[in-house]
């Protein structure tokens, strides 16, 4: 699997602390929850309310190195939608916004699924371009991009 480097070696919790997002309690409530429970960290603070996805999606940018991409303003390439089955855009909450050539940007809620876009790869014969978005705006596009049966 390919390994997907930090740009910033801090977790996710130590980067939204710094950038005023949180407060450590809310930090070690949403860890504590996470330990019992399981789950990405950033999903349990949007879920406890200490935080926003917009700052959660942002936080991954500066943690990786994803560029971040608000869907709600952005024109979905209705061609590339359709190499994406819409159960596996669901699945893995992504959605595909354009094709050029053998490149298929997608944005996705956990850029770090590495499952997810080598699963898009060998689907579309095409090499995927990973763009972060909030879950909501993912869903949100999945809702109004995939046909009502």
């Amino acid at each position: 699997m390919p390994s997907i480097k930090r740009i910033v070696s801090k977790q996710l919790g130590e980067l939204l602390l710094e950038r005023g997002v949180i407060n450590q309690a809310q930090l070690e409530k949403a860890l504590k929850l996470q330990k019992e429970k399981g789950g990405l960290i950033g999903q349990i603070l949007v879920a406890l309310g200490f935080a926003k996805e917009e700052e959660i999606a942002q936080s991954l940018t500066v943690q990786y190195g994803f560029p971040y991409l608000p869907l709600e303003c952005y024109d979905i390439n209705a061609d590339a939608i359709k190499l994406i089955p819409e159960n596996v855009a669901v699945q893995y909450n992504l959605v595909a916004i354009d094709k050029i050539g053998d490149l298929l940007t997608i944005a996705m809620s956990n850029p770090l699924n590495y499952q997810a876009v080598e699963d898009i790869e060998m689907l579309t014969k095409c090499k995927v371009q990973v763009f972060v978005s909030t879950m909501t705006d993912i869903t949100n596009a999945i809702l109004k991009h995939y046909p009502k049966k």
